[in-house]
């Protein structure tokens, strides 16, 4: 899917765009549902959790699937805007010093290296890849824009932080039996990880592209 066609009987078929994946996730029960391998995960830039609606939206979830009266549904945005917000996106500026931070939470969560803190190397078995910080920057970008800014902060990076990385990351046996969630790791590495630190960017690796 993220080349964005299918193949049939030896023919390859482009998909129209705008075009992406949805797939969702039964917390409580595997049958006729299967966990995808991690690559496949990775694959995803977001993953979302979805909670029970509050009472009031409950109460117009039932009223509005229980009546006879059909609902108009207007068009919000055509294709051609679509393409063009999705295009926007991508040329909003983003600072070296902010994808720079991106990179520094995506290589802290990596066990083998020196830069992952302490409790990543007690809590995790595998570490986020190069698409993590790509989709960090990518989701920034977007939260920047949604917010009414045309400039992302390294707090854009770390509102998209969870839903980038908790798929990304994968627990081992003891973070399971200590009740700590990828979310909790996460939480721990935007407390841990400096938003703005020439050194551990030159420890870790990545050009100081700070400036003086």
């Amino acid at each position: 899917m993220q080349e964005h066609q299918v193949s049939a009987g030896g023919r390859r078929y482009p998909l129209d765009e705008p075009f992406f994946v949805l797939a969702t996730q039964n917390p409580i029960e595997q049958e006729g549902t299967y966990p995808l391998p991690e690559a496949q995960l990775d694959r995803f830039m977001f993953h979302v959790k979805v909670d029970y609606p509050d009472a009031d939206e409950e109460l117009k979830i039932v009223q509005q699937t229980t009546g006879g009266s059909a609902q108009d549904v207007a068009t919000v945005l055509t294709q051609g805007e679509i393409l063009a917000v999705q295009e926007t996106v991508r040329r909003v500026p983003v600072a070296d010093s902010v994808v720079a931070y991106a990179v520094r939470l995506v290589r802290a969560t990596r066990v083998t290296k020196p830069e992952a803190p302490d409790f990543v190397k007690e809590w995790v078995r595998w570490g986020a890849g190069p698409r993590a910080a790509q989709y960090l920057v990518l989701g920034a970008k977007a939260h920047a824009l949604i917010q009414g800014r045309t400039y992302v902060s390294t707090d854009d990076v770390k509102a998209v932080a969870h839903p980038v990385l908790r798929h990304r990351v994968l627990t081992n046996f003891q973070a399971e039996a200590e009740g700590v969630t990828p979310d909790i790791v996460v939480d721990r590495l935007l407390a841990t990880i400096p938003a703005h630190d020439r050194g551990a960017l030159t420890a870790a690796g990545v050009p100081n592209v700070l400036g003086s």
